[in-house]
């Protein structure tokens, strides 16, 4: 390929790649090395189906492009990498003659942060909108719930043992409900914070989780030891990652995997505002994912997928994490669920 060519290609911020009649790799510029995470010299005469473990646009399509030497775009494009990365783009190909050669040039715009900004701002003012009428309607019920428990209270201590037993049964489901009212109310203050690491909370999790795991579900680690201390509260964020982890579990229904990954990001953007420092930490699970029509409201209270689920474990834990300036996002499809907690390391940590 000429000097000029790959020159500019080279400088180009967008993914380049040049495939040959046989939808082999002739070239790619560093953006693609980035963003698929193999080098150059791996990449050289590989077939593109080999370069990603899934591409949303079939490959007959590239082939189509030599036969009519039509090109196609694809926006919004979903590209699972073969670290099985879920990455999001507009992929654009077009048929290129370079020094008297076919190829076709694929173009690669990756639109995950964009994307990610404009569905986070909405998703924060709808489980606001949620929240904001659960907990009107639980202080509605928390005065009169009292009030019931109480008199029940009352008339228990007048009747004889055999009635005792149906004003027993009132206080209990009084207590049940109010229990459930005050989950629903959840935690509105943040308590001492104090430097942490961060993998000494998650292995109190690990810890406690593994007296009841089951035997044919196995826990792997995968930590960054270069992660700094946080400031944060270390129950409420113990209680947030348990919330997720139990979640995981409970979606695997005794057999499967769970990874438990902690990394640095950088220059990340967290419910609008830029962070030069964040800790992402995941939790990976090989279980059958989450039902895709409950993936817009999967954080708001009383939203279960389990028939014996109250749905405020996930709730409570997205609260916890936005007390901390964090957020959690999450991907699933079939065969891996990821929840991303990521919390920004600032000037007090």
């Amino acid at each position: 390929m000429s000097t000029i060519y790959k020159s500019l290609f080279d400088h180009m911020v967008s993914s380049i790649i040049l495939l040959d009649d046989k939808l082999c790799v002739s070239y790619n510029n560093p953006a693609a090395e980035q963003l698929i995470k193999l080098s150059s010299k791996r990449m050289k005469g590989s077939h593109l189906n080999t370069l990603f473990h899934e591409l949303s646009s079939n490959s007959s399509l590239f082939s189509q492009v030599f036969e009519t030497d039509q090109g196609f775009t694809d926006n919004l494009a979903t590209l699972i990498c073969l670290d099985f990365r879920s990455v999001t783009a507009d992929l654009s190909v077009t048929p290129i003659n370079i020094d008297n050669t076919h190829y076709l040039l694929v173009e690669i715009r990756q639109v995950d942060q964009q994307q990610r900004i404009s569905e986070e701002m909405q998703q924060i003012t709808q489980q606001q909108l949620a929240k904001n009428l659960v907990k009107g309607l639980a202080h509605e019920i928390k005065n009169p719930l009292g009030g019931l428990r109480g008199a029940a209270q009352l008339l228990h201590r007048q009747l004889d043992e055999e009635s005792q037993e149906y004003t027993q049964m009132i206080m209990e489901q009084a207590d049940r409900l109010n229990n459930l009212v005050e989950r629903l109310l959840g935690p509105n203050t943040l308590h001492s914070h104090k430097n942490h690491n961060i993998h000494e909370v998650l292995e109190k999790i690990l810890k406690l989780v593994s007296i009841e795991l089951p035997e044919k579900i196995i826990l792997k680690r995968d930590y960054d030891p270069s992660i700094p201390d946080l400031s944060i509260d270390q129950d409420q964020i113990q209680q947030a990652l348990l919330n997720v982890i139990q979640n995981a579990i409970q979606a695997l229904k005794g057999v499967g995997e769970i990874k438990i990954v902690t990394r640095v990001s950088n220059q990340i953007t967290i419910n609008g505002q830029r962070h030069s420092l964040a800790i992402e930490i995941k939790i990976i699970d090989n279980g059958p994912g989450i039902p895709e029509h409950l993936h817009n409201t999967l954080f708001y209270p009383m939203v279960t997928g389990r028939a014996e689920g109250t749905g405020l474990g996930l709730s409570i834990a997205q609260t916890l994490i936005q007390q901390h300036h964090g957020r959690i996002d999450f991907k699933s499809r079939t065969g891996q669920t990821e929840f991303t907690v990521l919390l920004p390391v600032t000037k007090e940590s």
